[in-house]
């Protein structure tokens, strides 16, 4: 008999996807759609809501179809999604009282500073494990409060819901009845004490958000409630959820401490799998939850940069010298080197190990023989020379890593993938399912309702698609290491 279909809804942060995958990890159909990106102001993301739950609604309905003309079952539903992207909504009407705050957006660093200089920084980072850094949930949701008309007095009332992009389609495809998110999600709001997995009054006070707004937590994979037949036509479970990185995190199955993933979608994020035991950085990385299955948390040191494959998109739709991001492999591979050119793509404050909300992208080295080639290696470089900062972050941490599996859009350039071995110096594992951010949802769901046994049936789901080794002389590494540490010290001293 054909094992049941897991479909995973992967809430991203350029785009909606569903994608329906069998037992093995292997994909049966995948259904996408970007979404409007907003600027109002420098520095601020947002998105429409409403639009992001429309294009749910449509790569829904697609993999449903696709699952019905194959005649295949479907045992329930992961979800996975952008972190710390912060929706307020009605919860009679279920309509957002503003556009989302996306995670890159800026407008909350004085407010963050404020934070530090009150005294409350070392509070929030023993914790929470994080920064107060208005890359997190808790300072958003403060704005929404206090610059849309009665929102305070109607959060005090208890009218209003808060949530990250899981919690906002939980309670859309369950008609309104459930209020959920998971651990992973819930430690990315500066709300939450990983050490005890609660909401946290205190800091919840201090941020001055009212603990009525906050969803219930669950494990990631639990019991998130039943689709309602009339929002997509059929009762599923809703059996997994994770944030994006913890999702990748369980579809490379780095599930032994020392383990490390990274991911490459619109920002790079590289997680480190601890073990049972919140380890603290001493070079401003992040401690924080990697997953938490049958009431027992694992924790993950991590590093965030917020412009990988953004950056790609700059290209195509800001700068327009590229049609698609499958253009940038030739592009890159047609020079023997990068003429001296950087590109520091701060278009939204630098990430760890930084933390500098104020810096803002530069571009140096040009000369009249500078071309879209030239700036398309540049964009490319910038990521692999970003994730060798959150790498050295780490191993100054203690970590030892031996090699780093890779995911997502990007590590499908193989330019991208041995350029990256070259500058981090490790073997870079690509894996044959490199969409492990729906995957892991995916995986998740299935172990909620059995189509796995343990997280072992998982682990032999994974195969290396290829190992990319380092190719580069030690002092061209150098060299161009030199120039890259050079341009982001004459970024940020510009700001």
């Amino acid at each position: 008999m054909t094992a049941p279909l897991l479909l995973s809804i992967d809430q991203g942060t350029t785009s909606t996807r569903a994608m329906l995958f069998e037992k093995d990890g292997s994909t049966f159909a995948v259904s996408q759609q970007e979404f409007t990106q907003h600027f109002p102001q420098s520095g601020w993301v947002e998105h429409d809501a409403e639009e992001i739950w429309q294009t749910t609604l449509t790569v829904v309905g697609k993999a449903l179809d696709k699952a019905r003309e194959g005649d295949r079952q479907i045992a329930a539903i992961g979800i996975t999604n952008q972190r710390e992207t912060t929706v307020i909504w009605d919860r009679k009407t279920g309509k957002p009282i503003h556009r989302a705050i996306v995670w890159q957006d800026r407008r909350t660093a004085d407010r963050c500073r404020e934070l530090v200089a009150a005294g409350h920084g070392e509070t929030i980072t023993a914790r929470t494990g994080l920064l107060p850094d208005p890359y997190f949930s808790g300072t958003k949701i403060a704005w929404l409060l206090d610059h849309v008309d009665g929102a305070r007095q109607r959060a005090a009332a208890g009218e209003l819901a808060f949530g990250t992009m899981d919690s906002f389609l939980i309670w859309r495809l369950t008609g309104g009845k459930q209020h959920l998110t998971d651990a992973t999600n819930a430690c990315r709001t500066l709300c939450f004490d990983i050490h005890t997995n609660r909401w946290d009054e205190s800091l919840c006070s201090v941020l001055d958000v009212p603990m009525s707004l906050l969803p219930e937590v669950r494990d990631c994979a639990d019991d998130f409630g039943i689709t309602d037949t009339s929002v997509i036509g059929v009762e599923l479970p809703i059996a997994g959820v994770a944030g994006d990185q913890h999702a990748a995190t369980i579809g490379q199955v780095c599930f032994e401490s020392g383990m490390a993933k990274s991911t490459y979608g619109t920002g790079c994020f590289m997680m480190l799998n601890t073990g049972e035991s919140p380890v603290p950085s001493s070079n401003r990385l992040l401690t924080t939850l990697a997953y938490r299955l049958n009431g027992r948390s694992t924790y993950a040191l991590e590093g965030s940069i917020f412009v990988a494959g953004a950056a790609v998109q700059w290209l195509r739709d800001g700068l327009g010298i590229i049609a698609s991001a499958s253009e940038t492999q030739e592009l890159a591979e047609s020079l023997p080197d990068n003429q001296g050119v950087y590109l520091v793509p701060a278009f939204t404050g630098l990430g760890a190990p930084h933390w500098d909300a104020d810096a803002r992208g530069a571009l140096f080295g040009l000369t009249r023989n500078t071309g879209p080639a030239v700036v398309t290696r540049a964009a490319l470089e910038a990521v692999c020379y970003q994730t060798l900062d959150l790498l050295n972050a780490m191993i100054s941490d203690g970590a030892r890593l031996g090699t780093v599996r890779v995911d997502g859009g990007m590590v499908n350039n193989n330019w991208f993938a041995q350029y990256l071995a070259n500058v981090l110096d490790i073997p870079v594992d690509r894996p044959e399912q490199t969409e492990t951010t729906a995957l892991g949802a995916a995986y998740l769901a299935g172990l909620q309702v059995g189509v796995y046994d343990s997280l072992d049936d998982l682990v032999s789901n994974w195969k290396r698609q290829r190992e990319f080794t380092p190719a580069m002389t030690p002092a061209n590494r150098d060299a161009v290491l030199n120039g890259w540490q050079d341009a982001v010290k004459r970024t940020r001293s510009a700001y």
